[in-house]
């Protein structure tokens, strides 16, 4: 190789890096200017650059991938409706359209095209959580996806930098909460112009005048990556199934994946038909969590983009839960979605048994609220938010599970200090809940306890989309089993894992989150972490003794 090819591939890897950190900054400007706390404190949200093919070439770090994955296939559809010869200077696009978007009504996605010295060049996507956008609310009682809240279809937001004042005014008449849903709008617009400033600024300092070259770069560096990874493994197809509690029935979630020179495909065939509720998933949401829990294993140092995308394939029958036809409801669409990484795992650990752990909680224990404010503070209709919880992951090979830790989602939980600002709701409990980790030889992580009261004597709605109450997470190898999660009022009146409940003043909500699932024999814990564990409140001393056969010293004596 001369030195000029040399230096060409390095300039390349340089630029790549820089189109990670451009993104990564369109993604702090979403964050730091949202108005809905789950995206601001909690980063549910997305960012990413993309070729005029539609391909993505960088995602930001920060985000999740459920918003991620099915926001590359999100702009394809936006180039199906604005061709790219007709994009001009200012222009914006919008949709939250489920199946062409990510997932359910609550996500927005803008698409936003980039130009330099008049030439398009690029686009930039986003999308972030909106708590409120009218309908039934953000729970999983609807019964299609006309209920759930405003649809808006592949529009124009922007036109030559003027925005469509009448589409926001739609917006703003059909939301609880028209201030918040207005800004979120204007946040995701504002994030993608800095994403394109700052590609600008990549393009002038490299002196390039376009992506094809660095795109093919990625994308064939990054296809060659997980291939290679891919031909490590042994070929043939591996069957797993999970059956998870669902909405009134439940539902058997089946896996078959088959790993070939040519990539992993994985087959959903046999999978519980669609709800007539509202956790039904479309299946670019299917696809996103599915590859996800691939790339967890298989793919882990490589840069998420088309090229590491494109050899992990998936495919369920029209028809199924986790490909809903439009127009099932699918508001609540993660609470089946983000279980499917560990469907997947199911299939993977008779493969690599030491790259994969047991099950865990996954899917997002969100306590959605919703009441009224007294005077009408704000500017909004009441209160509504997501606060954002989880249970313990799944015990690892040689690490215990995460406690309190949402994975796959990635989401970090609501601080009990944002939910009582933003909320007239009081926190008198927030804590690790013992013995809800799986025990093993490695420990499934923790879930917690929370418990949450009206501060002005005032109702709430509790807007209820849990799972892991019925089926808990599975142990592994002799591993033990997560707690099951609960959720009920302090009084002893159990509530159901799904739908609207009310929960009355001067009551008070009780939410444990389940936990992981431990993976090995008990007795072949090492007892100096058996020790740590009881000492801090994790374990109690009869699990200790009967579970783990293990008595302090003191006890010995």
């Amino acid at each position: 190789m001369s030195q000029s090819n040399s230096v060409g591939l390095i300039d390349l890897q340089i630029m790549w890096n820089r189109l990670i950190a451009v993104v990564e900054e369109q993604a702090q400007t979403l964050m730091r200017t949202a108005f809905s706390p789950i995206v601001r404190e909690c980063g549910d949200l997305s960012a990413g650059v993309f070729d005029l093919q539609g391909r993505m070439l960088a995602q930001a770090v920060t985000g999740t991938p459920g918003h991620v994955n099915s926001m590359a296939e999100s702009v394809k559809h936006f180039l199906r409706y604005f061709p790219v010869e007709t994009m001009k200077p200012g222009d914006a696009y919008i949709t939250n359209d489920p199946w062409m978007g990510t997932g359910h009504l609550n996500d927005f996605v803008i698409t936003t095209p980039c130009f330099r010295n008049g030439k398009l060049v690029a686009l930039f996507s986003c999308t972030s959580h909106l708590m409120d956008i009218g309908g039934i609310g953000f729970g999983p009682d609807a019964t299609d996806v006309f209920m759930e809240g405003l649809y808006i279809p592949m529009l124009k937001l922007f036109d030559q930098g003027k925005a469509n004042e009448t589409l926001m005014a739609m917006i703003r008449a059909n939301t609880r909460q028209p201030v918040d849903t207005e800004g979120d709008v204007y946040s995701l617009a504002a994030c993608n112009d800095v994403g394109a400033r700052r590609l600008v600024e990549m393009m002038d300092e490299f002196g390039i005048d376009s992506l094809d070259g660095l795109g093919d770069h990625v994308i064939a560096r990054s296809r060659e990556a997980v291939l290679a990874e891919i031909a490590k493994l042994p070929k043939g197809t591996w069957h797993n199934s999970m059956t998870v509690d669902g909405y009134d029935e439940p539902v058997t979630l089946k896996a078959a994946l088959t790993i070939s020179d040519t990539g992993i495909h994985v087959d959903f065939s046999g999978t519980t038909g669609v709800s007539r509720r509202g956790i039904n998933v479309p299946h670019a949401y299917t696809t996103a969590y599915t590859v996800f829990g691939l790339g967890c294993v298989v793919s882990t140092h490589i840069p998420n983009n088309a090229g590491s995308l494109e050899p992990l394939t998936v495919s369920a029958p029209e028809g199924c839960i986790l490909n809903a036809p439009k127009p099932t409801a699918v508001a609540s669409r993660h609470v089946i979605g983000q279980m499917l990484p560990d469907v997947t795992f199911g299939c993977l650990r008779q493969v690599v048994p030491e790259r994969v752990p047991a099950e865990g909680t996954s899917c997002l224990w969100n306590i959605n609220v919703r009441g009224r404010l007294k005077g009408g503070e704000g500017g909004n209709y009441g209160f509504g938010m997501a606060i954002t919880s989880n249970g313990g992951t799944g015990a690892r090979a040689d690490k215990d599970g995460l406690s309190a830790t949402a994975y796959p989602s990635g989401v970090r939980g609501t601080p009990v200090e944002i939910a009582e600002t933003q909320t007239p709701l009081i926190f008198w409990r927030k804590e690790f809940r013992p013995d809800s980790g799986g025990a093993g030889r490695t420990r499934g992580g923790l879930g917690q306890i929370m418990e949450i009261e009206s501060g002005i004597g005032e109702p709430f709605d509790l807007l209820a989309a849990f799972d892991r109450i019925d089926y808990p997470a599975r142990g592994r190898d002799g591993g033990g089993d997560g707690e099951a999660g609960v959720v009920a009022l302090k009084s002893g009146q159990p509530l159901k894992g799904k739908g609207f409940q009310l929960i009355p003043p001067g009551e008070r909500l009780m939410v444990l989150t389940p936990g992981g699932a431990g993976i090995g024999a008990p007795k072949e814990r090492d007892r100096t972490q058996v020790a740590n564990d009881l000492a801090d409140g994790l374990i109690t001393s009869e699990t200790a003794e009967k579970v783990y056969e293990f008595k302090p010293p003191q006890a010995a004596e």
